[in-house]
């Protein structure tokens, strides 16, 4: 059975960590490594790996406009600092994007009936294919959630190879909603089982409804990362997003990152935060003086 190929792929990458036991250990990486990385040149790789991002019920054309040409302004104004790695958006404002953008950052768009992945496959679809239409390069949608909890897995990850191939050439993101599953063992399973469907990254939090990132959400996504590499060689991103506003807190996923996955993870190619508000933190950080 159809069905059978997803089990086995989880017990495949099987995780038997507790919530407790996966706290201990993070506590000890950042208790460990948090001081070595809490450093300037640390911020400047963490600017490069943002998605700045902007989903508000008012955002207009002219707000997200203003928003990119911000990123068009920083672009090569300080030779030490990349610019951000993407802007992110609804879908209806991707096109709004790529006729603003000068700078080069990619365009990432929600789809898929964000927030809540509450709607029909077909919709989803056509969502998809019409932001990759407009511009988008990078597509972040959210795992079906009452078919993961459900155990239908044939369904929901059919529906995500269904969006993968919409994407054409544009990265898929898979928001596994962590604040939701709460478990880290579920958050393990689902951030396997998108893989398995073909994303290109797997996400925490859509900062929409639930509890956003977590020390230990990351950990569980990064130990899936790094079993699915183990054994299929093929190098998953992780982006880390929901109420990562602090410099502190953004040191201590690029610290998680580093000493799960290593130190070939950290770069925007595989490393993601998705923040409104940790740019600015993170500038005025770097341009302290000494």
């Amino acid at each position: 059975m159809e069905t059978d190929k997803y089990k086995k792929a989880l017990k495949e990458h099987a995780f038997s960590l507790t919530n407790e036991k996966v706290t201990e250990k993070v506590s000890k990486i950042i208790a460990e490594n948090f001081a070595e990385n809490n450093n300037k040149d640390v911020y400047k790789l963490l600017y490069s790996c943002i998605d700045l991002t902007t989903l508000n019920s008012t955002d207009t054309r002219e707000l997200v406009w203003k928003f990119t040409e911000k990123v068009n302004a920083f672009e090569g104004s300080n030779p030490e600092i990349e610019n951000v790695a993407a802007i992110c958006v609804y879908p209806n404002f991707a096109k709004t994007v790529k006729e603003a953008l000068t700078a080069d950052v990619k365009i990432a768009s929600v789809s898929g009936g964000f927030p809540t992945s509450q709607t029909f496959t077909e919709v989803k679809i056509a969502e998809t294919a019409l932001a990759v239409a407009d511009g988008a390069d990078e597509i972040d949608i959210v795992l079906n959630l009452g078919l993961f909890l459900n155990e239908e897995y044939e369904e929901m990850c059919e529906e995500i190879m269904e969006i993968k191939h919409a994407c054409h050439e544009a990265h898929l993101k898979v928001i596994l909603e962590t604040g939701a599953l709460k478990d880290v063992r579920k958050i393990h399973q689902a951030a396997v089982l998108a893989m398995y469907s073909g994303a290109d990254f797997i996400k925490t939090s859509t900062g929409k409804g639930y509890e956003g990132a977590t020390p230990e959400a990351a950990f569980a996504m990064c130990s899936a990362i790094k079993s699915y590499y183990g054994k299929t060689g093929t190098k998953i991103g992780f982006k880390v997003s929901g109420g990562v506003s602090t410099v502190e807190d953004a040191v201590k996923y690029y610290t998680i990152v580093k000493e799960i996955l290593g130190s070939e993870w950290l770069s925007p190619t595989l490393f993601r935060i998705g923040t409104s508000r940790l740019a600015d933190t993170l500038l005025s950080e770097i341009q302290k003086p000494k």
